[in-house]
């Protein structure tokens, strides 16, 4: 029997349309070997590692008259050259010309009569570096059966693609109609609720996939410290359009760390601390009214360990991923009274035993951050927007350098998806020494995101000051 999709990747599929695409990705950028690392090494390696991620190889099919959920099936027809592609800047490409093609990249719902992910081979920039743009769906990365597959193409050490393996990959025979139908049949005998439900959904009332989902989640508002009110209003409440602009922003990992030794708190306590200063300044900027009660609220997606588990790695990527609503003070003109804030809305969260830390997460083989940050978007995707402003995802990641097959990589920016009625989204990641930020904005309503990508190095400065004192 396929492999049927679970009603909360289901509901990613039917919530998605033109405006507001369900897929996350990421900006790897590498410096190029002399040996050379281009479009057929990239193909090569992809190949070698398929067979760790089968899902990639799958595609999604519907059930006739929607009597049941989708299912994942084998793409016979799959082309590994349709979903690793080839592009380039005109030399020497600049940052501004990268990031211009990642919001124009990301913009761009991906096929759902394919497998659901891109990846591409951007080639041209200065300093003859070379960049990999990723884009998955939000239904394909669960973190249990499929993980994104920038966790499975890094290595910590430089090796040259090999070959596919002798034995090539055979996909399965597709399920009929009368197949799905059957299946779909046995499906609702064993849960007769889902036939209602399905029926739903063949009525175009898409929503309905996800209010139990929004339902559940939104019982835990009252135990995460904030009440299910409407979000503060102000420029990041947005009816977005098509189009996306991408801008990022770095910071060392070791100056944040100073920040936390000398006031307190963890490194994600100060992380927002730069994210709400660099706000407050943008708010500033526009000639927005900030007065000393104002703040922009936040979701932020933290790690939790399951209850149940035994505390081991892999139950800790198992959709152990938990909504925190945390209200930014953007009022607060002085940074580290924003960082003591900060710190006392996170403190219930950091001093749970589900917590996990930072150091655990980094246990997580491969490059966790990219299944991490696409587990923080499911988790936003299926809360309420009324009630947030924005979306932040912070992940550590390991401080050591990584390779795709002999090209090291130097930076990583998390590329965060918008909802519809949110202008901005900040991904957060730390690898080898560097924090990265990566914003994803609106192209109307944050036409400035360059702007505030700039202030939150500025914000960053702002805290070093009694460090550097």
């Amino acid at each position: 029997m396929p492999d049927r999709l679970s009603a909360l990747d289901a509901s990613f599929l039917y919530l998605e349309d033109p405006v507001t695409p369900m897929h996350v990705g990421g900006v790897a950028v590498f410096r190029r070997p002399r040996s050379g690392f281009g479009y057929p090494e990239l193909v090569s390696l992809v190949e070698q590692r398929l067979a760790l991620v089968p899902r990639y190889r799958q595609r999604v099919v519907g059930v006739p008259g929607h009597l049941a959920r989708p299912v994942w099936v084998d793409d016979r027809g799959f082309d590994i050259n349709y979903h690793v592609r080839r592009s380039a800047l005109p030399r020497p490409g600049s940052d501004e010309q990268l990031f211009d093609l990642v919001g124009r990249l990301l913009a761009r719902p991906l096929d759902q009569s394919r497998p659901l992910w891109e990846m591409y081979l951007v080639e041209g920039l200065a300093g003859g570096h070379v960049a990999l743009v990723t884009k998955t769906h939000q239904a394909l990365v669960d973190g249990v059966r499929t993980i994104d597959f920038g966790q499975v193409i890094l290595d910590a050490a430089p090796h040259a693609p090999q070959e596919a393996g002798e034995e090539p990959w055979l996909p399965r025979r597709e399920p009929g109609a009368a197949r799905l139908l059957v299946d779909a049949v046995a499906d609702t005998v064993r849960r007769p609720a889902e036939l209602v439900e399905n029926g739903r959904a063949a009525l175009a009332d898409a929503l309905a996939a996800t209010q139990r989902v929004t339902g559940v989640v939104e019982a835990l508002v009252s135990a995460i410290g904030i009440a299910a009110r409407p979000a503060p209003p102000g420029p990041l409440n947005a009816t977005v359009g098509r189009a996306r602009l991408f801008a990022v922003a770095r910071a060392r990992l070791s100056d944040l760390r100073d920040v936390r030794a000398l006031h307190g708190g963890t490194v994600n306590d100060v992380i927002l601390t730069v994210i709400a200063g660099a706000l407050r300044s943008w708010l500033l900027s526009r000639g927005e009214q900030v007065t000393s009660s104002t703040v922009v609220r936040a979701l932020v997606p933290l790690a939790v360990r399951d209850e149940v588990a035994d505390g081991t790695v892999p139950g800790m990527l198992g959709n152990q991923v938990t909504p925190q609503l945390v209200d930014l003070p953007v009022g607060e003109p002085n940074p580290f009274v924003r960082l003591h804030h900060v710190s006392h809305e996170l403190r219930a969260h950091n001093d749970s035993v589900r917590s996990v830390a930072a150091s655990a997460l980094l246990r997580v083989g491969g490059f966790a951050p990219p299944t991490l940050h696409s587990l923080g978007a499911r988790a936003a995707a299926s809360f309420s927007q009324r009630i947030y402003n924005l979306v932040i995802t912070n992940v550590p990641g390991p401080q050591i350098p990584l390779y795709a097959g002999t090209a090291r990589m130097t930076e990583m920016f998390p590329v965060m998806p918008l909802n519809k009625h949110q202008a901005l989204a900040i991904g957060v990641t730390s690898y080898d020494g560097g924090v990265y930020f990566g914003l994803t904005g609106d192209r109307t309503a944050m036409s400035d995101v360059d702007l505030l990508a700039r202030m939150l190095e500025e914000s960053v400065e702002e805290l070093l000051t009694t460090v550097r004192a």
